[in-house]
């Protein structure tokens, strides 16, 4: 088992992609800059910090050491060190004395210390419990973060810390400001590249819509013109994409070039095919003439005899190919048209008559809708194609098939549908079928012989009609349409004034 094919992604075009690959990249570098930028700044940040740290540290130790102690031996207080200083707002001193009596204050505002809680105490102590020239970052909590060092002054080991909100904002800030600045960069690079590729792309954008609309003109048949080419404006060779309009316009050229020496040698093959027809049914009708004079005379041999009713059989043959050819010849220059009212119902009752006749081993079936069909058009050829479409279904179905014709408005068509349960007709052929000398030997057994004109000559009928003739088939469902305009029904008329 064959799984099924995975559906095939959708390519973004090139202005997109160029789009995405330069914002991409811009993108990565200015982002990439900005993190290097805003880590440096904090670094450089970090680095003040520590050393503003050491100068509180060493300051607080020379407070200390020149501190006088307190009558009657009690020791000293955090509070009491840092009223004595000039400490900034966020300072922050813990003090732990020989005896292990632990203190803790801070600075809130000038000439404002506050005492530190027994829990902020601990998350200090717990933070740097030996002096060391490393500074610790630590959270207290409701102060904020800080940024603290130990030092051993006396009998005392103290922690100093200081704030790191000024720090924090500071690089918030520029982190905040590098985004917009980025962001808007970013915004205004992308309208600019927008610009810059759409403006750039605009001449390959010319070259492919006059590429698609070329590509929906129908080249197969009939007398073309191609009058679509790129604008001179994007055809400069001086540039890539230029040179592209400009191959297409040379290319169009040629093919225009092509196509009307094909519509020149078709409608001198169409003037020969009608000529020599034309030419070829006098010499025809004489050697049929000949022929059946011979015939009558009775002292002829066996084997004369049989030689004259080839030779009478054979131009018969002949004449309906010729006459085919001129009748196709006709229809290519608009001619052979007799129009009338033409009551299609009845002619398919008549043409299914004929081919019961032809083919009683066929089950044939006539649908007919309840009002009649009536179009516009010439009867005699109408008939000729009815009759060469059941005659095509008698002729390549083996016995017992059966043959249904169809019958019926459908909006403003006449739509007349000639189906068989045969075996059907090979893909490959259905697109050949309408084609001129085109046989469908492989496909349905035949009986007898013929030119491979009968369905070119019924399409070529039907679109004379303004209307379509077309195939569908796969075996044991084989349906021919028929599609014509359908006239439109007479008003009926007034009564007369009594």
């Amino acid at each position: 088992m064959t799984s099924a094919a995975a559906p095939r992604r959708r390519r973004w075009s090139l202005q997109s992609r160029l789009m995405v690959t330069i914002i991409g990249i811009v993108t990565f570098i200015i982002v990439a800059v900005a993190f290097a930028t805003s880590a440096i700044l904090g670094q450089i940040l970090q680095t003040n910090l520590d050393a503003k740290l050491r100068t509180t540290a060493s300051e607080t130790g020379q407070s200390l050491l020149q501190a006088q102690f307190p009558q009657g031996g009690e020791e000293l207080t955090a509070v009491e060190v840092l009223d004595r200083g000039w400490q900034e707002p966020g300072t922050v001193l813990v003090m732990q004395s020989s005896t292990l009596t632990t203190t803790g204050a801070y600075v809130a505002e000038p000439g404002d210390v506050r005492e530190l809680s027994e829990d902020q105490l601990n998350e200090v102590v717990d933070a740097l419990t030996a002096p060391g020239p490393s500074p610790v970052s630590l959270s207290i909590s409701e102060l904020g973060s800080y940024r603290v060092t130990g030092l051993q002054a006396r009998d005392y080991f103290a922690v100093v810390g200081v704030s790191l909100s000024e720090v924090q904002s500071t690089v918030a800030q520029i982190i905040t400001t590098v985004a917009l600045v980025t962001a808007g960069g970013l915004l205004l690079l992308a309208a600019a590249i927008a610009f810059v590729v759409r403006s750039g792309l605009q001449p390959l954008r010319s070259v492919a819509d006059t590429a698609e609309r070329v590509a929906t003109m129908p080249l197969d048949q009939g007398e073309v013109t191609i009058t679509e080419r790129v604008p001179d404006a994007e055809t400069d060779d001086r540039t890539e994409i230029g040179r592209v309009g400009l191959a297409l316009n040379t290319l169009l050229d040629h093919v225009g070039a092509s196509l009307d020496a094909r519509q020149r040698n078709e409608e001198r093959m169409r003037r020969f095919v009608a000529d020599a027809s034309h030419e070829l049914r006098t010499p025809l009708a004489s050697i049929r003439g000949y022929s059946e004079l011979s015939l009558r005379d009775r002292t002829l041999s066996e084997t004369t005899e049989s030689s004259l009713e080839r030779i009478q059989a054979q131009s018969l043959r002949m004449t309906s190919l010729v006459e085919d050819l001129l009748l196709l010849a006709r229809l290519d220059e608009g001619q052979e048209l007799v129009y009338g009212s033409v009551d299609l119902s009845k002619l398919s009752i008549e043409a299914v008559g004929d081919a019961q006749a032809a083919g009683p081993d066929h089950t044939w079936v006539l649908e007919l809708d309840d009002e009649p069909v009536v179009v516009a058009g010439d009867a005699g050829r109408v008939t000729q194609v009815l009759s060469n479409l059941l005659a095509n279904a008698r002729v390549h179905t083996p016995e017992d098939t059966t043959v249904t014709v169809t019958v019926a408005h459908e909006g403003d068509e006449a739509v007349l549908r000639v189906h068989d349960d045969g075996p059907g007709i090979e893909p490959e052929l259905a697109d050949e079928l309408f084609e001129r000398f085109s046989r469908a030997d492989r496909s349905r057994a035949r009986k007898t012989g013929g030119t491979g004109l009968g369905l070119s000559i019924a399409r070529a009928i039907s679109e004379a009609h303004g209307g379509t003739l077309s195939v569908e088939s796969e075996p044991g469902d084989t349906t021919f349409e028929l599609r014509l305009p359908a006239a439109k029904p007479a008003e009926p008329a007034e009564p007369a004034a009594s």
